[in-house]
């Protein structure tokens, strides 16, 4: 890294006396500085290592990769090649199959090294990263996360933020008058409060669920934590919301099919002033996330505004090399700041 890479605090400082709305994107960046020996990729290699299912095992093996995407990736255009060879509908089965088995195992190994419980992350830590996370929510900013794990959820729970709105609340059950103090509630539901949403899963996560007509959150239920929740669900073939697709396109496709999250990916594309990112590497995977941010480029609000600039965090002077390469990619201009200075835990 050169000395004249920006310090993440050098960046604040700069937005605030511009007096430029921000934002911030999380990656998997975000939830390895709290834990890497969870949250990083070898951590689900070690995951994929120990899987007790000669079929995917045997996938890993033969593409001679562990990324979860690039071998999602290879299954589904093995199958379109199928299909437009006119192979027997036995094998594209068997090939949709093992698709489905890779997405659950993946949702397994998330929930399998996640910590058990929102008081495993030390009382410290947590009021940190929530006070990192306040500069951007008391400053009428948005979150957005591509992350499935519960890190961001725990830390905004445990110290009652008031600023965030990830657009889920309770409906009453019946629409009669009822005294609130006898109403019956449903459980969390998205959609009623989503005009003050502010917190985004772009990709999904463990707590959310698809119901067909509702999108509801898991929550703690006085007897359970949240993992035990999650898993119990789980036990009963019920799947949380989660784009495991392999490039960008599919990952676009499948998010388009949800409600919610095509709600969070129209909200990226529309957002105004400049966004920080931590932990996300745009890396070829991510196409629809730049295409997303170019469009905030284009997107006109009725005070003007639209994305004037994007800050970008890395790591390394090769992860700056790479920012670098791919600078032309978005239509906005591109910053580097040093991630290790953002001190966030």
């Amino acid at each position: 890294m050169d000395n004249k890479t920006k310090t993440y605090q050098q960046v604040i400082d700069y937005l605030k006396k511009n007096n430029r709305q921000k934002h911030l994107l999380l990656g998997n960046g975000f939830s390895m500085a709290y834990d890497h020996s969870i949250f990083s990729y070898n951590a689900l290699n070690g995951f994929i290592d120990n899987l007790d299912n000669k079929l995917l095992k045997k996938l890993f093996e033969i593409i001679d990769n562990k990324n979860f995407e690039l071998v999602m990736q290879q299954l589904d255009n093995f199958c379109e090649i199928a299909s437009v060879f006119g192979a027997d509908k036995n094998l594209i089965q068997k090939i949709e199959t093992a698709s489905e088995l890779l997405r659950s195992s993946l949702i397994d190994a998330v929930k399998e090294l996640h910590p058990e419980h929102v008081y495993t992350i030390p009382e410290e830590k947590s009021k940190k990263c929530y006070n990192w996370l306040n500069e951007y929510l008391q400053n009428d900013g948005n979150i957005f996360t591509s992350n499935y794990d519960l890190l961001l959820y725990w830390v905004l729970m445990r110290n009652e933020s008031k600023k965030h709105s990830d657009g889920f609340g309770r409906d009453k059950e019946s629409e009669e008058y009822v005294p609130s103090d006898e109403a019956e509630y449903s459980e969390l539901r998205w959609g009623r409060n989503k005009k003050t949403q502010n917190v985004h899963y772009l990709h999904g996560a463990l707590q959310l669920f698809d119901q067909g007509i509702e999108i509801i959150k898991e929550e703690y239920d006085g007897l359970h934590n949240l993992i035990e929740v999650i898993n119990n669900r789980m036990d009963n073939k019920e799947y949380p919301i989660f784009v495991t697709a392999g490039n960008g396109k599919e990952k676009l496709k499948n998010i388009m099919h949800n409600k919610y999250l095509t709600f969070c990916y129209d909200k990226l594309s529309t957002i105004t002033g400049s966004l920080v990112t931590f932990g996300f590497n745009f890396g070829e995977y991510d196409e629809h996330i730049i295409e997303a941010l170019n469009k905030a480029t284009k997107y006109r609000k009725d005070d003007g505004g639209k994305l004037l600039s994007i800050y970008i965090g890395v790591y390394s002077k090769e992860d700056a090399e790479y920012i670098e390469s791919i600078k032309s990619k978005f239509k906005c201009k591109v910053n580097l700041f040093d991630s290790k200075t953002a001190d966030i835990w």
